[in-house]
């Protein structure tokens, strides 16, 4: 718990971190009951003009800049060069622990809610939640959404903590010397490459980070242009495995990043299956909105 800086290791540090402690304990429905009630007596205690100046002062309640149609357009560029993907709607929400207990990442970095969920951060994340559950069927998984998601980590200033993002994914079975990944590694390179290209992109290219030697033969599989990228530290932390990747696209000037993607250990952790493979990848809907020409 002390993670927090200011105030949050102010009160964490005194009688209030034990008060944390003894809520943190308490059986799920118990809690919720707890947080329902907080939420009630602080909501009881506000009115109108104060929800609006909140409204116009947090960073998470603000609308987007961006217009409505524009990104509308970029979504519907994305979601249609995902042949053969099945597109789903996910929720808003994932249960409490998704990003931190399967993905790695850290629990303040998302917005918890009072029900034992947590707004959804990233749409990987929900879709290998789903891809989880359909992998009891059997057979190979190829899901792909857009979602607009929360980040709660601070941002640079007149940035949002929302935006909308594109994600795909393809969960199967090991199948021996690397198979799956090959052919899901070329598989989602094409969409990456395809979902640029849709929107008008003039040269698209993937910068490739290889974190474990023995995935260094899929590259032959890859029919995009793709360049080394070793010193990349954010694929390094346990995020990704094996091999991860950054996109980069141009629409007429010089390549910016607008996606990446990489092998990770979701599925894997999901279901206790150390025989799960699950391949990820996903654009920037905003960040290519305002790269588009005007």
């Amino acid at each position: 718990m002390a993670h927090d800086d200011g105030p949050g290791r102010r009160v964490l540090s005194g009688p209030g971190g034990a008060a944390a402690d003894v809520l943190a304990a308490l059986p799920g429905a118990d809690l919720t009951t707890v947080q329902l009630e907080v939420a009630r007596r602080r909501a009881s205690r506000l009115a109108g003009p104060d929800v609006l100046r909140r409204h116009r002062a947090d960073r998470f309640t603000g609308p987007s800049p961006l217009p409505f149609a524009l990104l509308r357009r970029v979504e519907d560029a994305v979601l249609g060069a995902a042949s053969g993907f099945d597109l789903v709607t996910l929720a808003p929400l994932v249960p409490l622990g998704t990003h931190s207990a399967v993905t790695g990442l850290a629990q303040h970095r998302v917005v918890p809610t009072g029900r034992g969920t947590e707004v959804a951060a990233d749409p990987t994340t929900g879709l290998a939640l789903e891809a989880a559950v359909r992998r009891a069927a059997g057979g190979v998984v190829r899901l792909a959404t857009v979602q607009r998601v929360v980040r709660a980590q601070p941002v640079p200033a007149g940035l949002f903590a929302h935006f909308s993002l594109f994600g795909a994914v393809t969960a199967g079975r090991d199948t021996g010397d690397r198979e799956f990944e090959r052919a899901a590694l070329a598989e989602h390179a094409r969409l990456m490459v395809a979902g640029c290209r849709a929107l008008g992109a003039t040269a698209v290219s993937l910068g490739v980070t290889v974190l474990d030697p023995r995935f260094e033969g899929l590259l032959t599989a890859v029919e995009v242009p793709v360049h080394p990228f070793p010193d990349r530290e954010g694929g390094r932390g346990g995020y990704y495995e094996g091999l991860c990747f950054k996109v980069y696209a141009s629409f007429g000037g010089e390549l910016l990043e607008v996606g990446d993607g990489g092998f990770t250990p979701w599925t894997r952790r999901l279901l206790g299956n150390a025989k799960e493979r699950l391949m990820t990848s996903g654009l920037g809907v905003d960040r290519l909105a305002t790269l588009l020409p005007a």
